[in-house]
């Protein structure tokens, strides 16, 4: 069976406040909590409150009951379809239709440790709070605070008028999203256009200084290197030759050379044969000694003609190894990849088409804020719509409610786009002719409040709403006449949704279909708070008497009459 609404079948409390332990059954419709002040009736809302992560009564220190050291809140649910979905989602099995919340406290080290579960599986504190939304809707004495909000306003007329609003919403939310893709985009491309702008001086600083040094060839500093040995060393060799022909053929200074001394040395053997033949043996020695002599000079004129000994072009070839080297030092590169560097430069500086890319950009981050625009306008105007029928459920709930001067509007503001259109909206409020209209937050009562928030949930409750509505204290400030009309709106509420009050007022408390009524106890010296259900008519007369107060005789007969005035 799917349940079309989320409705609480059970409470169970232990150690918590005043409260030993408490076991507790609801059904669907209106259930009232009454009792003296002080008895303990708020304390089973703060412990829901605090089951959904709550702050009402954990903020307090005392929430733990005196002498314990762990605590529980366990309630039970009927789930509707969207919280079934919910648990889908959540991977997080269900039996029986059946949806058990926990959460427990331990005192740990002298810490205060909590932790929730969900069908018995451990969950953390934000899926608590998003299955919140779908099982209960608090309103707290001081929700008003949270009504002040303009962004709660606008979340609550969405609300009312989804079946409408839906798709607006939907498109809307797409709309932004594309435009703040397009607009992110262009902004970064700006961005990163403004940052090669700045960065593009020096790189043509540096190609400049690149192609100056005409570097072409990845091998050539080793080329220059090999060049610079050759020449280095054809210049000594070249010194050392002239060295070399200077002893053999020119001479040093004024000592005479090699070849100059053989041939005095055969000339003057040849002086000498002339006065004894056997001299020309050795002269012939000598004579082939000359020769051979003159052979290695010839020699080394051809040698000499074959070094490369220009010493200028080995300055030239140093001087180019420098610049290579200082490139190499300052860029932290070899040749090769400074070849590589300077024609990604140049292919950047000839090839950057930013601007054209960012003209593409701009328009189309125009044509998305155009969509966004036009679509914020359309939800706007069905806003608008919504609004108006809005105003008109109010008015029925509230001038029954000693409101009969009552002036309600809802007033647009436009504020910057985001994903939920431009929309800004505000409550106002006037209950007496003649005042004029102001934000409801700042003008209304505190009755006047309380009376606005329950004529505000009775008209969502007609929309998919959560589960079920939870009121401290709704009738706070009313009487009479006025309380009836509450009692009305609790009840006809209840038809759509699981109802459970705190209230003072007898009224109300006769119109529910269960009643808790919860009183204080002493027992060894020690308070408690007990809950029982009140189920027969001689319960629920005694305790509507109470509330009424006055003389006994007529309470009772006060409340004689509204129960039975309920029975009919």
């Amino acid at each position: 069976m799917i349940n079309i609404i989320t409705v609480l079948v059970g409470l169970r409390i232990q150690n918590i406040a005043l409260i030993e332990s408490i076991d507790l059954a609801f059904e669907k419709g209106l259930t009232v909590v009454t009792g003296e002040t002080g008895a303990g009736k708020s304390i089973l809302l703060d412990a829901l409150d605090a089951l959904f992560a709550g702050n009402n009564l954990t903020s307090s220190s005392k929430f733990l009951r005196e002498g314990a050291d762990h605590a529980l809140i366990e309630a039970i649910f009927l789930p509707s379809k969207i919280v079934k979905s919910w648990l889908k989602q959540q991977q997080i099995d269900f039996f029986e239709d059946e949806l058990v919340l926990s959460r427990e406290w331990h005192i740990t080290d002298q810490r205060l440790i909590s932790r929730f579960r969900l069908n018995g599986l451990i969950i953390n504190k934000g899926q608590v709070v998003s299955l919140r939304s779908l099982l209960i809707d608090f309103t707290f004495q001081g929700s008003s605070q949270r009504l002040s909000k303009q962004s709660y306003q606008l979340s609550l007329l969405d609300d009312f008028g989804l079946k409408s609003l839906n798709s607006h919403l939907s498109e809307t939310k797409k709309a932004w999203k594309d435009w703040k893709e397009s607009f992110d985009l262009l902004s970064h491309s700006k961005a990163l256009a403004q940052k090669l702008v700045n960065e593009r001086e020096e790189h043509l600083r540096l190609l400049n200084e690149l192609e100056a040094a005409q570097i072409y060839d990845p091998k050539e500093d080793i080329n220059l290197q090999q060049e610079e040995d050759r020449l280095v060393n054809g210049v000594r060799l070249e010194e050392g030759l002239n060295r070399l022909m200077s002893f053999v053929r020119d001479g040093i200074e004024e000592s005479p050379s090699v070849d100059h001394l053989l041939s005095l040395v055969i000339q003057e053997l040849r002086h000498m044969s002339k006065f004894d033949s056997s001299i020309s043996t050795i002269l012939d020695k000598f004579i082939v000694i000359d020769s051979s002599l003159q052979d290695l000079i010839g020699q080394l004129d051809s040698y000499s003609l074959l070094l490369d000994s220009d010493s200028q072009k080995l300055g030239e070839i140093q001087d180019r190894i420098q610049i290579i080297k200082r490139l190499k030092r300052i860029h932290g590169f070899d040749l090769p990849e400074l070849i590589m560097l300077k024609e990604r430069l140049n292919d950047s500086l000839c090839n950057d088409n930013s601007e054209n890319h960012i003209n593409d950009l701009i328009i189309r981050e125009k044509e998305a804020r155009k969509l966004r625009d036009i679509k914020n306008h359309a939800l706007t105007q069905a806003r608008k719509i919504v609004a108006q029928q809005l105003e008109i459920n109010l008015m029925k709930y509230l001038a029954p409610m000693g409101l009969d001067n009552v002036r309600f509007a809802i007033h647009f503001d436009t504020v910057d786009p985001s994903s939920n259109g431009t929309d800004s909206i505000n409550f106002m409020f006037s209950a007496n002719t003649g005042s004029s209209m102001a934000p409801l937050s700042e003008i209304a009562s505190g009755g006047e409040m309380s009376r606005f928030l329950l004529a505000l949930k009775a008209t969502l409750s007609h929309e998919e709403s959560s589960g079920t509505f939870v009121f401290d204290e709704i009738d706070s400030g009313v009487s009479g006449r006025v309380s009836n009309s509450v009692s009305s709106i609790l009840k006809d509420l209840s038809k759509f949704q699981q109802v459970l009050c705190v209230t003072h007022q007898p009224i109300v408390a006769a119109a529910a279909d269960v009643h808790l009524a919860v009183n204080k106890t002493v027992v060894n010296g020690r308070t408690s708070s007990k809950v029982r259900i009140l189920r027969t008519s001689e319960e629920r007369q005694k305790e509507l008497a109470e509330l009424a107060g006055g003389d006994v005789a007529d309470a009772s007969s006060y409340a004689a009459s509204l129960l039975e005035h309920h029975a009919a």
